[in-house]
């Protein structure tokens, strides 16, 4: 059985905050001033869970331990392959990712659809398809237009 270490609140909440960072850098609380900072910071100094790194502090191995977790892996290196645009994906919970989503749909969604699952008016769901998901997302976005029908947007 493992026993995990006691911490204070301040404590628990810089460790856990560092380990959700990829690198598990320490992002000391903005309402944590003067000497609460510093006694914080000392004490999880003193205990090896953070150590300092440049213009910061980072958690050690020992930090994660405390919380129960383990370090995560490194992310894979870069070879000399050509350098290509990484598309950043919307966050999720947006209009914009759910308008993702319905562009992702095979049947694809038209003007009218966006517009029920939005809220956005029909030039702000045709700027966003042009600006964010074509431009800033780099995915491909074809419509195409039945005769006598409505044009339907879907992503390729």
């Amino acid at each position: 059985m493992i026993t995990l270490q006691k911490l204070t609140p301040t404590q628990s909440t810089i460790i856990r905050s560092a380990a959700r960072h990829p690198e598990g850098r320490i992002a000391v609380l903005a309402t944590l001033q003067g000497g609460a900072r510093a006694n914080t910071l000392n004490g999880l100094l003193k205990r090896g869970w953070i150590v300092e790194a440049g213009d910061g502090h980072l958690l050690t191995d020992a930090g994660y331990a405390t919380i129960g977790q383990q370090r995560p892996s490194p992310p894979p290196t870069i070879d000399d392959s050509p350098v290509r645009e990484i598309v950043q994906p919307c966050r999720s919970g947006t209009k914009l990712a759910k308008v993702v989503a319905a562009l992702q749909n095979p049947d694809g969604a038209t003007i009218f659809q966006l517009m029920c699952c939005t809220g956005w008016q029909p030039h702000t769901i045709r700027g966003a398809l042009s600006g964010m998901v074509r431009k800033k997302l780099g995915l491909s976005v074809i419509s195409t237009k039945a005769a006598g029908g409505e044009r339907v947007y879907r992503i390729t």
